[in-house]
């Protein structure tokens, strides 16, 4: 059995993939070929979230061994085929390529072609340029527009004179009773 994988990115317009995978590969073999897709180096910490329908994280496959509390399974991508996650077209995933600033593509099992194999996967739709793998501070810096106006603080009569110099003059951090429930 094959599965189809559509990926998508929210940082580049008009991006796609599609990846073409055999169903008893693993998440690590689903990992070397996005990441030769977008031709990406193969030296960062990655890891796959499976997704509920609203693109919440559920059940997290990494790259390396993570060491966890025992009541959490704990997946890594070189164990893991994706027949023993995966099994309902659909089904979503989250591949998180850069750990640090959080960015990720957004994945969906989009068809499941039941009868034949495939030795190795294959990229079978390429459109558009893939976000650059890594950003420096200055990028990420530089991509967040950070609006401080008078609604910043969640409150429109908000008036930033009415704090006095010091910032908290009329607080005692020496009274205990402000940590008392």
């Amino acid at each position: 059995m094959v599965f189809k994988f559509t990926i998508l990115s929210d940082e580049v317009d008009n991006f796609v993939r599609v990846i073409s995978i055999d169903s008893e590969a693993t998440f690590l073999d689903l990992h070397h070929a996005i990441l030769d897709s977008m031709k990406y180096e193969k030296n960062l910490l990655t890891s796959f979230f499976l997704c509920g329908d609203d693109w919440g994280k559920e059940q997290e496959i990494t790259l390396i061994e993570m060491y966890t509390d025992s009541e959490y399974d704990n997946f890594v991508m070189e164990d893991t085929k994706l027949e023993d996650l995966i099994s309902d077209e659909k089904q979503k995933l989250i591949y998180v390529f850069d750990l640090l600033n959080e960015r990720a593509f957004y994945m969906e099992l989009s068809e499941i072609v039941p009868g034949i194999r495939m030795d190795k996967p294959e990229c079978i739709l390429s459109k558009g340029e893939a976000p650059a793998q890594t950003i420096s501070d200055e990028e990420l810096i530089a991509g967040v527009n950070v609006n401080v106006d008078e609604n910043f603080y969640g409150d429109e009569d908000f008036d930033l004179s009415e704090l006095d110099d010091e910032g908290f003059d009329n607080v005692s951090f020496d009274d205990s009773s402000i940590f008392d429930e």
